[in-house]
């Protein structure tokens, strides 16, 4: 029988304190395979979407797929932008084991991602976070970066101020100090992290805005037109990604700047691979503005769909 397990018991699972480790691990070890996404356009000019499919394995032992609708249109119905399923398969027979329910999946594996990035570029002493969207996903970053960081303040800005005003509420029931913010320039410049998770085309943080010693975090924009910050951001910051062929292949936060001709893609410092082996440093210069641009790996799918499935 095929176990299906629900967001309730995703999220039971994947907490941030046994999730983070995981991945770091799994990055250091570099022994899961798996190719650059495939991207299909599913929807209309009126309700643009696209179907997104993410395969990774570790050889002899276990591989998975996740297939995942982004409909950035849905928050006027009321929906959450991204949903999907994913499937765990046994390594050696090919037999599915299992079925989980990837909105949760991938929203926690995301802000994981995000918060193990976090262990190595920003500042150990942040106390300020600003989050930029009030979506799921911007809740659980909100909760990852928390979670490994003395976050004493977290700033909530979204162009619906009713949102993020809800969004803070939501925290504060977790116990975190949250509060909405209903100026993004000034919570912006109010924080030692940013955190991004937007669906937009135009810049939303600024680098006029952003301090010396700020760590950004830019995980919504996911295509080659899509962006969150802009050029000057870009230009000013030390620039690490979550994979080179993801994050060079899809991200607008880093091509629109390298086509505009005022960064380069070289200048990239390192992923996460490199990061979580050793081989290269985080933050070294307690000034220096880092950005972490992710789009988001298979691999980390992989490791959180292990986790999930050991836990019945």
């Amino acid at each position: 029988m095929i176990a299906f397990y629900d967001a309730g018991e995703v999220e039971a699972a994947l907490t941030y304190e046994r999730l983070v480790p995981a991945l770091r691990a799994a990055f250091a070890a570099a022994e899961v395979e798996s190719p650059v996404r495939g991207v299909h356009h599913v929807g209309t000019d009126e309700t643009p979407g696209r179907l997104l499919t993410m395969a990774a394995w570790r050889p002899g032992a276990v591989f998975g797929v996740k297939l995942v609708n982004v409909f950035p249109a849905n928050g006027a119905k009321g929906l959450g932008a991204v949903h999907g399923i994913y499937t765990l398969f046994d390594g050696t027979t090919g037999v599915p084991t299992a079925v989980i329910e990837a909105d949760a999946l991938t929203n926690r594996r995301t802000a994981a991602t995000s918060a193990l990035a976090s262990t190595f570029l920003s500042r150990m002493d942040s106390q300020t976070l600003t989050v930029v969207g009030t979506g799921n996903l911007a809740f659980q970053l909100a909760q990852g970066h928390c979670a490994v960081r003395p976050i004493r303040r977290v700033l909530v800005w979204g162009r619906v101020p009713e949102r993020a005003a809800a969004m803070a509420d939501r925290l504060k029931a977790l116990g975190l100090p949250a509060e909405p913010a209903p100026d993004l320039s000034a919570a912006v410049a109010a924080a030692d992290i940013i955190t991004s998770a937007t669906t937009s085309d135009v810049p939303l943080v600024l680098g006029r805005d952003v301090r010396p010693g700020t760590h950004v975090d830019l995980v919504g924009a996911f295509t080659p037109t899509m962006r969150e910050s802009d050029d000057a951001l870009i230009r000013a910051s030390d620039v690490y990604v979550d994979t080179y062929a993801g994050a060079l292949g899809e991200a607008g936060d880093l091509l629109l700047p390298a086509a505009a001709g005022v960064w380069s893609t070289d200048q990239v410092k390192a992923d996460l691979y490199e990061l979580c082996a050793g081989r290269t440093e985080g933050r070294t210069d307690a000034d220096a503005i880092t950005v972490f641009k992710s789009v988001g790996a298979a691999i980390e799918d992989l490791v959180a769909a292990e986790l999930v499935a050991r836990r019945r």
